[in-house]
Parts: C-alpha cells; sequence; structure tokens
C-alpha cells in the first residue's frame, strides 16, 4: 500500500469515524491526523510540503473556509476536500474567492452515497483532479452571474440589516451617508430580485417590509444562517463596545 499522511478537520465524532472507516478501505496506507476545528487543522496541515486533507466546513475557532484560505496562503499547493451537509451560497461565494489558481480542491456533500464520497476524495487527493458536487455547482452558478451575486458591500449591508441595524447605526458603522447606506440596500434588494415597484405598490401598500424580505430570501438562497450570524454577533458586539466608548 502506498503511504500518504492525511489530515482530517472535523468535529462531530461520528463524521470522523465514519471518514476514518472510509479511508481505511483505500489502496493508501493513510496515517490520519484529527483536528477538532480550523485552528488546529492548519496547525497540523502546515507540517507537510504538500497538505492532504479533508475538512468539515462549519466548525469552532475557525470554519473550513477560513481554514483553506490561511493554509494556502503558506500552502498553495495544498489539496483540499471540502465535505459538508451544506451549499449555502455564502461559503460557496467565500470560497471562490479564496482558492488559488491551479489549485486542486473538492466540495462534497455529506447526503452523497459513501461510495460517489470516497470516489471524488480520491480523485481529487490522489488523482489530484478537482470534484464539485453538481448541486453545488449549480450555486456556483448563481454567485459567478454579474445579476445575481453580491459584491463584497452588498453582502455587508444583507449581514447589518440581518442583525438587526438601523439606517443610522449602519452609517456610524461603515462610515457611510444615509444616502450611501439606502444605496446600498437598493442594490441588495435589486441583487435578490425584489421589485420595489411591487412591494410598494398602491395595491399592496405596506404589506412587505423589504428588509425583512431580503432577510428571508438570502436565508432561503443560504446567503446568510443562523452558525455564521453568531460569528457577525461577536464582531458587532465589539464595534459596539468601541463606538459607546468613542461617544463618552
Amino acid at each position: 500500500m502506498k503511504p500518504c499522511h492525511l489530515v482530517i478537520a472535523e468535529d462531530n465524532p461520528k463524521d470522523f469515524e465514519f471518514l476514518k472507516q472510509m479511508v481505511a478501505d483505500w489502496e493508501y496506507d493513510c496515517q490520519i491526523e484529527h483536528a477538532p476545528d480550523g485552528l488546529i487543522a492548519l496547525e497540523l496541515a502546515q507540517a507537510y510540503a504538500t497538505p492532504l486533507v479533508i475538512s468539515d466546513i462549519q466548525m469552532p475557532q475557525m470554519n473550513g473556509v477560513d481554514f483553506a484560505k490561511a493554509l494556502w496562503e503558506l500552502k498553495p499547493q495544498a489539496r483540499i476536500v471540502f465535505w459538508s451537509q451544506f451549499k449555502d451560497e455564502m461559503y460557496v461565494r467565500a470560497l471562490a474567492k479564496a482558492v488559488p489558481s491551479e489549485t486542486v480542491y473538492g466540495y462534497v456533500l455529506k447526503s452523497s452515497p459513501r461510495e460517489k464520497i470516497s470516489a471524488a476524495m480520491a480523485t481529487v487527493l490522489f488523482e489530484e483532479q478537482c470534484w464539485i458536487d453538481p448541486e453545488v455547482r449549480k450555486v456556483q452558478g448563481r454567485t459567478g452571474h454579474s445579476q445575481t451575486a453580491l459584491s463584497d458591500i452588498e453582502y455587508e449591508a444583507l449581514v447589518d440589516i440581518s442583525m438587526g441595524l438601523t439606517d443610522n447605526l449602519i452609517a456610524q458603522r461603515r462610515y457611510l451617508s444615509r444616502r450611501g447606506v439606502q444605496s446600498r440596500l437598493n442594490s441588495l434588494y435589486g441583487k435578490l430580485s425584489l421589485d420595489l415597484e411591487q412591494f410598494h405598490s398602491e395595491k399592496v401598500g405596506e404589506a412587505f417590509n423589504l428588509r425583512n424580505r431580503a432577510v428571508a430570501v438570502a436565508t432561503r438562497r443560504g446567503l446568510i444562517n443562523a452558525f455564521e450570524l453568531e460569528h457577525e454577533e461577536e464582531e458587532l458586539q465589539a464595534w459596539l463596545k468601541r463606538y459607546k466608548a468613542g461617544l463618552g
């Protein structure tokens, strides 16, 4: 059997055991190192010339996308297979910005059959070919289209309204005028296909709150989720503390 070293970044014990048993069936004698979070995975993986990694997306300390971005900055030749139950657009969008050119990586859904997961991972790690689940490719198509993909400032605006910030507080946090805030929000509504006339016509009146509607549509598209908003809440509270101190 061919020797290899493999880092598995997975905080769920059952999922880690599943991967461990699957890897044991390969024709490679893989020495496995287990990382229960992204920070430990980064520490372990950077020790190898060409890191081979299977990584969950949602993990404590550092999520899979941030881990991969940090590792690729140190080791652009690293081959990483993301395996996740999520095909959220927010992760696919962030990953598209993080992957270096000519880097081999994969994106496998946990809902796939075991044989498919095993073959896809081996393709990436040992045959050095990218493998992206077809369902994820559909999301990639949306994130790569100029009429539907959110820009960084539109995504920032989405996070702000998801956190419940008023226009005044957004203006303070992002160093914008109120007109600037409204411009960002209108641009966001357009990308989410929220027709302003549809929601504010005489027949509909004020039946819809555009901010709430935007959050609902974004959640359905997978542009935001509760797990990542926890991190955003921490950043918001840190900013609020600095902001209040400045007012004092």
